[in-house]
């Protein structure tokens, strides 16, 4: 604590130049130390495959160094300029709400990566083309004398998050950060404080380990301001509330055991609506895939796994598309179920007691046509296992069937985080307004159509949290959000969009033969991409 004392004197006093020197520090440091990161995240989940590698090199230093990249970017605008550069228009919805795009960004030849990929802000009502930034810039262009002291409580499923997140806390918001890691990840220690060490030097960042006895000595330090926490909200009630004891209690004299402010981005009962209609094979097949690749992504430890999956019970071709989504699991290795109390979630959430296996793995497992009644626990909670379950809903049209799968989703199921949509070509282009209508009234901080929401988080433009509105009493998926590297302020959700099938090959299907090549690729592209140039990339994603 002495060590950020003294560095939220200097913060202050450092101007956005040398900041922006010192992110270069940082991302060439990543880049220094990025397979020794990877090494580290593979031991500490039992990876051996190129695939499951490939996912480690994905969600850790490539996309830290994309951070790193665009956080770059992003400054020297606001040095420059006084504001983050956009990367296109600001337009219109047809309420007069306003939609920034986000993606893709400049710089980074996304346009090329990301084929067909785009995504945009739609803010509040009220919000001006001259208040998209609202105050977000002023701890950059306005500094406090002395910054305040951020706690930040690392995620342990996904490598980059407590990094990513302590440095939003430091290069967004103007607060030096004492990052505690998590039991599960802190083997990545020594790796981080490498690559943070120009931070670490300057008293800017100190990072800690131990339990959860640790974290709630942090907290009550009289120098820690704030509190940013990546995880449950059984773990965000506990520390706002108490335990389960005191926690009613105090939820009713509205008396918070934690007295400062806290942030969060929490556990989501993640939905994924299928508009009934005639799909190709190919478009089956590939949204089949897509679905796959999102369960078993990180062996189903995130809080953006697919955890319920909406149909319409009339849909012609639900069973074709359920056979598909069957096929693709059966090709995919289990994986080990590396994430504390994993295998008691799965039994009591799902009801069954799964097979004993050496290598400790869990099933993918897809519950069909299940009755939120009779299974309320796979919907008013989020299991944080490899688990789906697939409900059918009455509708007297596919038109009917999507505002029902809305409600149902803001009704029935916990969270606030995201949602994914696929759509038919035809009702898209013909029922342009309802869709809009529906996206709009989803109550997610992202919505994506045809695509997984992994992505948005990946992106890192994007602000990435739950939608805005919830409070402490009722957390669902959190408060605030993390990257935002346009600094975009009262927005309302990030909206995604894509094609019913992607070329080239996503990286991120487990199916995709070149992914931890083309993976370890994006690192130094990320880290330089001026230097590294495209062509490389490129040639092994078109032969995925």
């Amino acid at each position: 604590m002495a060590e950020l004392r003294r560095g939220a004197a200097t913060l202050s006093q450092t101007g956005l130049g040398k900041r922006i020197q010192i992110v270069r520090e940082i991302r060439q440091l990543l880049v220094e130390h990025a397979r020794e990161w990877v090494k580290v995240s593979c031991r500490i989940k039992s990876i051996e495959t190129s695939a499951q590698r490939s996912e480690e090199i994905l969600a850790g230093p490539a996309t830290a160094a994309r951070y790193l990249a665009l956080l770059i970017a992003s400054l020297e605008s606001i040095s420059r300029a006084g504001a983050p550069d956009l990367p296109g228009p600001v337009k219109a919805l047809p309420d007069g709400r306003l939609k920034v795009p986000v993606f893709p960004a400049r710089g980074l030849y996304d346009s090329l990566l990301f084929k067909g990929l785009r995504a945009e802000v739609w803010m509040q009502p009220g919000v001006t083309r001259t208040t998209l930034h609202g105050d977000l810039l002023d701890p950059l262009l306005d500094p406090p004398s002395v910054a305040p002291i951020s706690l930040v409580l690392g995620a342990g499923n996904v490598s980059a998050i407590p990094l990513t997140d302590s440095l939003t806390k430091l290069f967004h918001e103007g607060q030096v950060v004492l990052l505690k890691m998590n039991p599960v990840n802190e083997a990545l220690l020594d790796v981080f404080c490498k690559v943070l060490a120009p931070l670490i030097e300057r008293g800017w960042m100190q990072i800690i380990q131990g339990g959860a006895e640790v974290g709630q000595a942090a907290m009550q330090l009289d120098d820690v301001s704030t509190v940013h926490i990546t995880g449950s909200h059984h773990t965000h009630d506990r520390i706002v509330w108490g335990g389960a004891e005191e926690c009613q209690q105090r939820q009713k004299d509205n008396s918070p055991l934690l007295q400062k402010p806290i942030t969060s981005e929490l556990g989501n009962v993640s939905p994924w609506i299928f508009v009934p209609g005639e799909y190709s094979r190919k478009q089956l097949r590939f949204q089949a895939t897509n679905l796959a690749a999102s369960l078993v992504n990180n062996a189903g430890f995130n809080c953006v796994t697919t955890r319920v999956i909406v149909t319409w019970k009339q849909w012609s071709q639900r069973e074709h598309f359920l056979d598909e989504l069957d096929q693709a699991l059966e090709m995919i290795p289990r994986r080990s179920a590396y994430y504390p109390g994993a295998h008691d979630r799965f039994e009591r959430f799902t009801g069954q007691v799964p097979q004993h296996s050496d290598d400790g793995s869990l099933p993918w497992l897809i519950l069909k046509d299940v009755d939120p009644q009779q299974m309320p626990q796979l919907f008013s909670d989020e299991s944080f296992v490899p688990a789906c379950a697939e409900v059918q809903l009455e509708a007297d049209s596919p038109q009917d069937f999507l505002q029902r799968a809305a409600d149902f989703c803001n009704n029935d199921l916990f969270g606030t985080l995201c949602a994914a949509i696929t759509v038919p070509n035809p009702f898209r282009r013909q029922e342009q307004p309802l869709l809009e209508r529906v996206i709009s009234e989803l109550n997610y901080g992202s919505v994506c159509i045809n695509q997984w929401p992994g992505l948005v988080y990946g992106l890192m433009t994007p602000p990435w949290g739950a939608a805005p509105g919830s409070d402490l009493a009722n957390i669902q998926s959190g408060i605030g959000n993390v990257h935002n590297l346009y600094f975009l302020d009262k927005y309302e959700k990030t909206v995604f969009h894509g094609p019913l099938t992607n070329f080239p090959k996503p990286i991120w299907f487990p199916s995709h033969q070149r992914a931890e090549k083309i993976a370890w690729k994006l690192v130094p592209f990320y880290g330089n991409p001026a230097l590294v140039g495209l062509p490389g990339l490129l040639v092994p994603a078109m032969l995925g």
